[in-house]
């Protein structure tokens, strides 16, 4: 039985019979109602997967990515052919349940209404009384593809700034007092250009390298949610329809 976890497995799985044979590709997976498990499975066949048969899920299996149904594939590809875009009607699944000679949800309760004495069938009428009808939204959900998700790598680029430590050679002027044997010396050494010094410096130069700073890894989750939609329905309502002899009475005797 496939259950509410696996039916984000079953799209795209190939769909086989118990025979073996092929049948198609599993599409979309529509949920009960009532219990809120899958109940069907629109199955594309077809050489391009362009007709869908809806297939009952209670005694399906999924192993892998191959989802088994206890049905022939002439079976499937010949099943009453039903709009996919929109829910299934209870009309609808009361056809597909007699085509497959299953009991739907509450399949013997229907029959048994319509086979019951007629007082409370919808527009049955007895002596004084006539039962109303009216059409309600009737809630469900279907699994589709939204889209997919993989993981890219793209290089961006940014300015940053780094702080580096230098160091430079300066000039300090020393002095010192002049005693007699120096300033002999100085008056005796020849006359010509100082030699001067050599001063060096560092200079702040940048380079780059690659390090692994993160690994990242998609995972799939499920987010409950709820969301509002709306539907025209229809109510049945009575009015009285007097033709009485009494009211053609009054009626005359109106001026």
């Amino acid at each position: 039985m496939i259950n509410r976890d696996a039916v984000r497995h079953v799209y795209g799985a190939d769909v086989y019979s118990t025979d073996g044979d092929k049948i198609g590709s599993a599409g979309q997976v529509y949920l009960d109602n009532h219990t809120g498990d899958p109940a069907w499975v629109a199955v594309r066949t077809g050489l391009f997967g362009k007709k869908e048969s809806f297939v009952p899920v209670r005694d399906a299996t999924l192993d892998g990515d191959r989802l088994e149904v206890p049905f022939s594939k002439d079976k499937v590809k010949h099943a009453p052919r039903i709009d996919h875009d929109r829910e299934l009607s209870p009309d609808d699944e009361e056809e597909l349940y007699r085509y497959y000679d299953e009991s739907g949800p509450d399949h013997t309760d229907h029959h048994g209404a319509d086979e019951s004495d007629g007082r409370d069938a919808p527009g049955r009428t007895d002596d004084d009384a006539m039962t109303l009808s009216e059409e309600r939204l009737v809630p469900r959900t279907r699994t589709e593809q939204t889209g997919k998700a993989r993981l890219r790598k793209y290089t961006v680029t940014e300015e940053q700034q780094v702080s580096v430590p230098v160091t430079r050679e300066e000039v300090r002027l020393e002095q010192e007092p002049a005693s007699g044997a120096t300033t002999r010396a100085v008056e005796d050494s020849p006359a010509g250009p100082d030699p001067g010094m050599t001063l060096w410096a560092e200079r702040p130069v940048v380079t780059t390298e690659a390090v692994p700073v993160e690994r990242v890894r998609m995972r799939k989750e499920t987010v409950a949610g709820t969301e509002t939609v709306s539907g025209e329905v229809r109510k049945e309502r009575i009015e009285l329809e007097d033709e009485s002899e009494h009211r053609h009475d009054n009626d005359r005797r109106s001026p």
